[in-house]
């Protein structure tokens, strides 16, 4: 490990990515403590507790990807999901829009460039909005228990409304939003990985001292009174913890290999023998993305839903739609297996493929050359999507039906469940990559070990 490190920081570009990279992030955990003015955080941690009554809730699995700062309401407690959302939105609309599609086409740089404006400008309606929604709540929990709002800002008032706390609240969390989205495109041009991925990932790791403070008080150590959480619960999560990491590597590291033929070619006087390669199909092509997409877009409607109130036609929706719940895991499923989907179709050309295939003279072995071949690869493709869609719908969905069997509480359940599990592994595997190709390029063996990451048969 020591050698490799210092493989890693020999390489003066990739040192300055990494150390880019790391003070991005730094940055993003010191926003995280920053309370928004006019709250105050250790009754906003009591309105959290109210909120999330102690049980699996969105509010718990917003905490856990905001890093604790959703919890105390600080400046960066709506987190990256209004941008995750503002992109699905936005991914969608390229998808059903066939002009927009045909711009993209036609000049990529600048349909890129506009699709990036329109989901920052998405990105801040919904953080505004969620935002509203939020400060509406701690006002009605500040009215029967007064403390959460400094009385300054709640006195003061326009036709009955505290208009300077909500305009406070909405402005200073969208602001925060909007750093960490600018913050995240900076990690992913300048430094190394996928910023958005990579500060959800920091989010997950924070709450690591916690989750393992809450297993220990569980556990009941001091007392010789049966604990909460039992030794034989919790080596059942130990084992779940583990066939999800491994369960993940074999999903994102999958391949179905095409094998490839290329014809006999003239090149000059001598005749080149046509050699053989093969097309390496990824079992699961979108990654961690999937559960990404789906638990932020099952995560935005539910809260907000939650923050209305719990009385109307809204607020049992999201009481339905609550972690852990029939309901919340059928629409998990089916919403990764869409954006397994979705997103596959959108990164995945199998006519440029084919096109290119047929300019090098390759082709599949019994099949035809143009069309078959491309009908050929979108059925391979899909077929294999299937299986690993469905995989990574099982191991998003398995620690919460273990836990929901257990009776854990529902902090640990989310840390070690299927969720925050599936995307640390994936970003730690895609950042892996990334510094393993730096290697490569200046002809290092990579930092691995036994030579480099390779994908599975």
């Amino acid at each position: 490990m020591i050698s490799a490190l210092t493989r890693i920081f020999s390489i003066p570009e990739l040192r300055a990515k990494i150390l880019f990279t790391l003070l991005m992030l730094l940055v993003c955990r010191i926003g995280a403590f920053i309370p928004v003015p006019g709250i105050n955080g250790e009754m906003a941690l009591l309105l959290f507790k109210y909120a999330s009554g102690g049980g699996q809730n969105l509010f718990q699995l917003m905490d856990i990807f905001s890093g604790g700062a959703f919890a105390h309401l600080t400046v960066v407690a709506l987190g990256i999901i209004p941008y995750i959302s503002a992109s699905i939105i936005m991914q969608l609309v390229v998808a059903l829009v066939p002009s927009i599609q045909q711009e993209m086409r036609e000049n990529p740089e600048v349909g890129k460039k506009k699709l990036s404006r329109w989901t920052r400008l998405a990105t801040m309606a919904l953080a505004l909005v969620h935002a509203l929604f939020i400060a509406k709540y701690a006002m009605s929990f500040n009215d029967s228990n007064p403390g959460i709002v400094v009385s300054e800002m709640n006195d003061i008032r326009m036709f009955g409304v505290p208009w300077l706390f909500y305009i406070t609240v909405m402005f200073t969390m969208t602001a925060g939003t909007m750093f960490l989205m600018w913050i995240g495109e900076q990690i992913t041009e300048r430094g190394i990985g996928n910023g958005i991925s990579l500060i959800i990932t920091v989010g997950i790791l924070s709450s690591l001292p916690s989750t393992l403070g809450s297993i220990i008080k569980q556990l009941n150590l001091e007392s010789q009174e049966p604990g909460q959480l039992t030794f034989s619960s919790l080596i059942v999560l130990a084992a779940v913890f583990v066939l999800i990491i491994i369960g993940t590597i074999l999903v994102i590291q999958g391949q179905r290999r095409i094998p490839l033929q290329y014809a006999r070619r003239i090149v000059g006087r001598h005749e080149t023998q046509g050699g053989s390669a093969y097309i390496p199909l990824k079992i699961n092509y979108a990654g961690v993305i999937p559960v990404i997409f789906a638990s932020s877009l099952l995560m935005f409607p539910a809260t907000i839903g939650q923050l209305v109130g719990r009385g109307n036609w809204i607020g049992k929706a999201a009481n339905m739609l609550s972690p852990g719940s029939s309901v919340y895991l059928v629409c998990y499923v089916l919403l990764i297996l869409f954006f397994t989907y979705f997103w596959t179709a959108t990164q995945f050309h199998p006519e440029q493929i084919a096109s290119d295939m047929k300019k090098n003279g390759a082709f599949v072995p019994g099949i035809r050359q143009g069309k078959p071949t491309q009908d050929f690869l979108e059925m391979t493709m899909n077929r294999i999507t299937l299986i690993g869609g469905i995989f990574l719908a099982l191991i998003a969905i398995l620690p919460a039906i273990v836990s929901r069997l257990l009776g854990v509480d529902a902090r640990i359940s989310h840390f070690f469940g299927g969720t925050s599990l599936l995307i640390l592994v994936g970003v730690v595997l895609d950042t892996t990559k990334q510094i393993e190709s730096h290697l490569l390029m200046k002809r290092y063996d990579g930092f691995m070990k036994k030579g480099t990451i390779r994908g599975r048969n």
